[in-house]
């Protein structure tokens, strides 16, 4: 055999196997190798914007936190204002009901005064007649002189 045509053969030969390539096997890899640069670049770009959400996700976090410390803040002033006016009021209750004690004990002790003065003029109207029976040595009759002793309670009040 001819080294020319051998040669020659091995050239025809590489272009139909170069030709065959380009045609055939060459697009389909290029068709896989652009998908797959397809899906790592849409996958690039997914992984930026969930990137991009996750740092507007941490901003409104801390915006929520800072609202809801202000919210708790607000609560608690409010709560120490009501405690404040509960105080105030039960302060004012006690005093009220203080007050109405003092003057209920006040009134009962007006009446336990009365009483022991009515009894202290009872007690006094009898020794008086008990002083005038020792007195005039004769005893005297508490049915007859009756009305003598409702005037002696009369005068002594």
């Amino acid at each position: 055999m001819n080294l020319n045509a051998t040669f020659i053969a091995q050239m025809l030969v590489f272009f139909i196997f170069g030709w065959f390539t380009m045609r055939f096997v060459w697009p389909p890899m290029r068709r896989a190798l652009d998908d797959r640069a397809k899906r790592i670049a849409d996958g690039l770009a997914a992984a930026e914007r969930g990137n991009m959400t996750l740092k507007e996700a941490e901003v409104r976090i801390r915006q929520l936190e800072s609202e809801a410390r202000a919210h708790a803040q607000e609560i608690l002033a409010q709560a120490e204002k009501r405690g404040a006016v509960l105080i105030d009021e039960a302060k004012t209750a006690s005093k009220e009901e203080g007050d109405r004690l003092i003057v209920a004990a006040k009134a009962e002790i007006e009446s336990e005064v009365q009483r022991a003065k009515d009894a202290l003029r009872d007690h006094v109207a009898q020794l008086a007649v008990a002083g005038a029976e020792k007195i005039l040595r004769r005893e005297i009759n508490a049915q007859a002189h009756a009305d003598l002793l409702a005037q002696l309670r009369q005068e002594l009040r």
